[in-house]
């Protein structure tokens, strides 16, 4: 084992920003000890009881979120309104954005099991940071149906959009690719559940902040995520916030937005501008928590176009 220590400067990085995706074992669930602390402790630098009282602390923050959630008399209430039966597992597939320790799924977890009594659901948080739709169908398997899951809420889309700085003139996964990952997923699960599916948009982001994250080698746009947005209205099932209006300041006025449209605030990011902060996380959450609970009938799909970069056969 490494007597290697983060130092003051690392530790605070870890703690500010990377420790909260860096989900070491969902990424490498096969690698031989992997699911001891010690070690991925040591990988980190850190002491075995500091990365769990890291990890603990965001878990903390998802309580705390779902707690304020609850005192909204609205969410409350939709609470019961959702289509969920007792027994039933709920697993999530996504990037970093639900794969967060304190996530909108995680938020959404403690909301029902706090707000539930007797709730008996089953959460599974198979997201796995910057993770693509192709990514994530190599993992359908292991990570979804070995569940056995009666719901499946997919939130894809966000690192299919990036353009990389080596390549800006394309998108790293083609709208075409994506419009096929997500059919093969709606395929596949379809297969193991009654139960329709549960799309969640990719969010907007704020390139200013992004491009000066020097971590990231890569930029998104709206002009890009609004596409992949489009792919999903498409689909059959509850599509949760198809626009990607949920970061948006809630105070904005009609007169405002008539004049110019408003772009997502500040304070429900991090400081990249592209994952989102505690309060985005609720907001997701409870923009989820809505929509289940007011959609009587999961949507047909508004439309379902093929992408003009689609190059399948034409029987496709």
């Amino acid at each position: 084992m490494s007597d290697y220590k983060a130092s003051k400067e690392e530790k605070e990085v870890l703690e500010n920003y990377l420790l909260q995706f860096l989900n070491l074992e969902k990424r490498f669930p096969l690698l031989p000890g992997i699911k001891n602390e010690e070690a991925i402790a040591g990988l980190m630098g850190l002491e075995t009881d500091e990365l769990k009282e890291l990890r603990d602390r965001f878990s903390s923050n998802a309580k705390e979120a779902a707690i304020e959630l609850l005192e909204d008399g609205e969410v409350s209430e939709w609470i019961h309104e959702l289509p969920f039966e007792e027994g039933d597992t709920i697993v999530a597939i996504g990037d970093s954005l639900t794969d967060d320790l304190q996530s909108w799924f995680n938020i959404f977890e403690q909301v029902l099991t706090i707000g539930l009594e007797d709730a008996d659901l089953t959460f599974v948080n198979s997201g796995v940071s910057y993770d693509t739709s192709t990514d994530a169908l190599k993992r359908l398997n292991r990570d979804v149906l070995d569940h056995d899951p009666d719901w499946v809420i997919v939130a894809l889309g966000t690192f299919d959009a990036q353009r990389l700085h080596v390549s800006p003139d394309r998108t790293l996964v083609s709208l075409a690719d994506y419009w096929e990952n997500l059919n093969t997923i709606e395929t596949v699960v379809n297969d193991v559940t009654d139960n329709p599916l549960i799309w969640l948009s990719p969010p907007p982001v704020i390139p200013e902040m992004l491009q000066q994250m020097r971590l990231f080698h890569f930029d998104l746009s709206e002009e890009d995520l609004s596409q992949y947005r489009e792919i999903l209205t498409g689909k059959k099932g509850y599509i949760v916030d198809p626009l990607g209006e949920r970061m948006m300041d809630p105070d904005d006025s009609v007169e405002e937005q008539e004049e110019e449209k408003p772009g997502p605030a500040a304070w429900n990011y991090l400081s990249d501008g592209l994952h989102p902060s505690l309060s985005g996380h609720s907001n997701t959450a409870k923009e989820l928590i809505r929509y289940l609970a007011l959609a009587k009938e999961p949507e047909e799909g508004a439309q379902f176009d093929t992408p003009e970069d689609y190059e399948g056969t034409e029987e496709d």
